[in-house]
């Protein structure tokens, strides 16, 4: 039995649509990979091969009790130790919105993958402008902190996402938007609380 297979639990809805999304076998590299979850299951059930990438301590360990190979760097230092085109797939998954250069992260990631994936909290969903209008900040599932101890840095709104894919010249191959791990449809925007994208350059 693998570590990763000792270690297994199901993955959260978000992270299996993901898994969903890469081809078997791929090479895949996992930006802010957390306890290496999503690697480890691509790894055992799909034959993938890959790297996470972690800054904090614990859940770099995570990592490596998963049998998951984790570097540990801050993506924002930049990806140049990664070759062009190195990795089929990218993923980046609620993450971005803690980036203080999100421009340069989206870039770079889509130099190193012929695909990326990223996923982000939904700042346009209802709950969030009903909390704006009583006059207190939104605290959700996917943004769980108060306004003076949240990392997030740039909320966004799926068509903000969109907008600025649109700028750095990136094709958004698919989309789903979920609240509470499901599919959304009708009003998705303001209905969904996370956003996932798949994304290519043109």
């Amino acid at each position: 039995m693998s570590p990763s297979t000792a270690m297994a639990r199901p993955l959260r809805p978000d992270l299996s649509l993901i898994a969903g999304w890469i081809a078997p076998g791929s090479r895949v590299l996992d930006l802010g990979c957390g306890d290496g979850a999503l690697l480890a299951h691509l790894q055992d059930d799909k034959q993938c091969q890959g790297y996470g990438v972690e800054i904090d301590d614990a859940p770099l360990l995570a990592c490596v009790q998963r049998g998951v190979c984790v570097i540990q760097r801050n993506i924002e230092e930049g990806l140049e130790l990664f070759g062009q085109q190195q990795f089929d797939m990218v993923v980046l998954s609620m993450a971005i919105q803690a980036t203080k250069r999100t421009e340069k992260v989206l870039r770079e990631i889509c130099e190193v993958g012929r695909e990326a994936i990223v996923s982000f909290p939904n700042f346009g969903h209802w709950s969030h402008a009903w909390s704006i209008l009583r006059g207190r900040m939104p605290v959700s599932r996917e943004m769980p902190y108060q306004w003076y101890d949240t990392p997030n840095l740039h909320l966004s709104t799926p068509r903000d996402f969109e907008i600025l894919a649109h700028k750095l010249g990136l094709a958004i191959v698919d989309k789903a938007l979920l609240k509470e791990g499901r599919p959304v449809h009708g009003l998705a925007s303001l209905r969904a609380t996370q956003a996932i994208y798949r994304l290519s350059l043109r």
